[in-house]
């Protein structure tokens, strides 16, 4: 069973997004903490991700979609979008926000492959089973032939995998000390640990290479890190991508407690 079930499971986890509020750590197991922004993922998109939202093109999957705002604000938008999550708490949210959303991983099978216009993994989900070749390669799979990928990466230079496990440390705030890239402090309520990655901007570009995806934009906004890559192209012959309404009728609104769940 893989570290992505252990995310879907983490009760910290599904807490925070029902409430929208942290605060909420990724715990490596020295200690080290990464602190994650609930608040944020749980409001509108602002500024920086609308900036991003404007770079997408045609057809839009979000992987690893957490509650919901961008799928919320691309539907808005009258865009074809699909989100996906393992989270049962994060595809109930973004259902609530009138986002279409399956409940599943990025490495079972999915609507559309082969023709989605542009992959969105957001929020650090570059680390998404832990493996981040694994990830690239597949979600150059799900990709049209030219597609594009925007992936926000770590803002420091760094290319690490790492155990990590959902953590609330709410009773331990008084004991936290700050370091130059997290926190370190005694977790309270944990869940299971899983395999995650963190990359930033060259070590992304590094791993895309070996996936067939070209960069072709970064930026920075609001203290946050992106990257724009793309699939080589094919012949004129490749499939065209699936329409609005054949995406559309894959959509679910609820999650079902049958679905299986890989990585996230």
């Amino acid at each position: 069973m893989s570290g992505s079930v252990a995310w879907a499971a983490a009760d910290p986890y599904a807490t925070a997004l029902r409430t929208g509020r942290g605060p909420l750590f990724l715990r490596r197991a020295d200690g080290w903490l990464l602190p994650l922004e609930v608040e944020r993922w749980c409001g509108r998109a602002d500024l920086v991700d609308l900036a991003v939202l404007d770079r997408c093109e045609g057809s839009v999957l979000d992987v690893g979609c957490g509650p919901g705002r961008l799928v919320a604000e691309l539907a808005a938008r009258g865009r074809t979008v699909l989100g996906i999550d393992v989270s049962d708490a994060a595809v109930a949210h973004t259902t609530g926000l009138g986002g279409p959303v399956l409940r599943r991983s990025v490495f079972e099978a999915l609507p559309g492959e082969g023709r989605w216009d542009t992959v969105l993994l957001m929020d650090g989900n570059i680390g998404i089973g832990g493996d981040p070749a694994a990830l690239l390669g597949r979600v150059a799979a799900l990709l049209r032939p030219g597609g594009l990928l925007i992936a926000e990466t770590a803002p420091v230079d760094i290319d690490e995998r790492a155990q990590v496990e959902v953590v609330d440390v709410t009773a331990g705030l008084g004991d936290m000390t700050a370091g130059p890239d997290g926190m370190t402090a005694g977790p309270v309520t944990r869940g299971t640990p899983f395999p995650w990655a963190r990359l930033g901007t060259p070590a992304l570009l590094r791993h895309a290479r070996g996936a067939g995806l070209r960069r072709v934009a970064q930026w920075g906004a609001g203290a946050r890190c992106f990257a724009a890559l793309r699939t080589r192209h094919a012949s004129s012959a490749a499939e065209p991508p699936k329409s609005a309404a054949l995406i559309s009728s894959q959509r679910v609104r609820k999650p079902s407690g049958d679905s299986p769940v890989a990585d996230r």
